[in-house]
């Protein structure tokens, strides 16, 4: 009886668990769909464009009819593909990018994993989402998907290498790998307290990096479509395109989060009278300051060269992260200790 009971137990914590993610995936799918609304409302407003406003009131469905679009669309296979990964590939892109979420504290209390290397789970994970490119890429048969996976390796790999070193200093500011007590250590009750300003070059480097990682522009050379007609992704359609796409503003919201927990204080008040404000709200205004920051940049800049991403990322951002770590070090060992 006592087993059965036990497994009872397990079953509906289970059972439960299931359920928080499928509410949790509604929600992440919520915010992608209105991300992309609101991504090109903004660049149209940058660029002196209207945006999308015919698909229900102020064009707000318009991305729901953009996605039902994909979800009837014809799924085609290219015929010398490799089956088998070419229909992995989208589902090795999108759960990475989605079990990252688990990890991130939205509130004291408002979590869905507290792990002790929750940074270190962040960072495995992400890093498979490449792998997914490259067999995309290779498994449609085509030379420019090619080209765009071996693109996507070569840049997320070098820039994977900054975007990691670029956050250890403020791993040595907290003492942790966990993101709570990352968020912890920024309570000092003012914003000068967060970590963006003692680790501003970490900071900068962290946003250059994750900008790269994201495949976003100025750094979306792995599916130029001036050169590549669409990169790694060109024979893909319906819902496996889709898959893709999805995947890259999940990591959007991923990295949004992250930035916030890191540099940003999390759910802490940007000064101590302004407590009165619940953690959460602080929490979503600083994450959708960074989301705003995103498609800023996306209307702004044009896309560089490939060899000027790859210097970009070797001969400057990696010397400067190495570099933000030593004075860190060093501040901590003469001034802190």
């Amino acid at each position: 009886m006592g087993a059965w009971l036990h497994n009872s137990l397990t079953w509906g914590d289970a059972v439960i668990i299931f359920l928080w993610g499928a509410v949790f995936l509604f929600v992440v799918l919520g915010f992608v769909t209105y991300a992309i609304y609101f991504e090109r409302k903004v660049i149209g407003w940058m660029q002196l464009r209207i945006g999308p406003n015919r698909v229900g009131p102020f064009g707000l469905l318009q991305t729901v009819a953009d996605i039902f679009k994909l979800l009837i669309k014809e799924d085609t296979i290219p015929r010398k593909a490799d089956r088998l990964l070419f229909v992995l590939a989208p589902i090795l892109c999108y759960v990475p990018a989605f079990t990252v979420l688990a990890v991130i504290p939205y509130t004291e209390k408002l979590y869905f994993a507290d792990l002790n290397v929750g940074l270190l789970y962040y960072a495995a994970l992400s890093g498979i989402s490449t792998l997914a490119i490259v067999l995309g890429g290779w498994a449609s048969n085509n030379k420019y998907a090619l080209l765009g996976g071996m693109r996507s390796a070569a840049q997320m790999i070098s820039y994977e290498v900054p975007l990691v070193i670029s956050v250890v200093g403020v791993i040595l500011l907290s003492g942790s790998l966990n993101l709570r007590d990352i968020v912890d250590a920024q309570a000092g009750g003012w914003f000068w307290d967060w970590n963006f300003l003692p680790q501003m070059i970490g900071f900068v480097v962290f946003i250059i990096a994750a900008v790269s990682e994201l495949n976003r522009t100025p750094f979306d050379l792995p599916e130029a479509e001036s050169e590549l007609v669409a990169g790694y992704h060109v024979e893909y359609s319906g819902f496996r395109f889709a898959f893709f796409m999805l995947s890259e503003y999940v990591y959007v919201y991923a990295i949004a989060a992250l930035t916030t927990v890191l540099f940003l204080g999390g759910w802490h008040a940007p000064a101590p009278f302004l407590d009165f404000v619940p953690g959460i709200i602080w929490f979503l205004l600083k994450f959708a300051f960074i989301v705003f920051f995103l498609f800023w940049i996306r209307a702004t800049f044009p896309r560089i060269r490939v060899d000027q991403l790859m210097g970009l990322g070797w001969k400057v951002l990696l010397p400067v992260s190495l570099l933000n770590v030593f004075l860190t070090a060093g501040y901590l060992e003469l001034f802190v200790k």
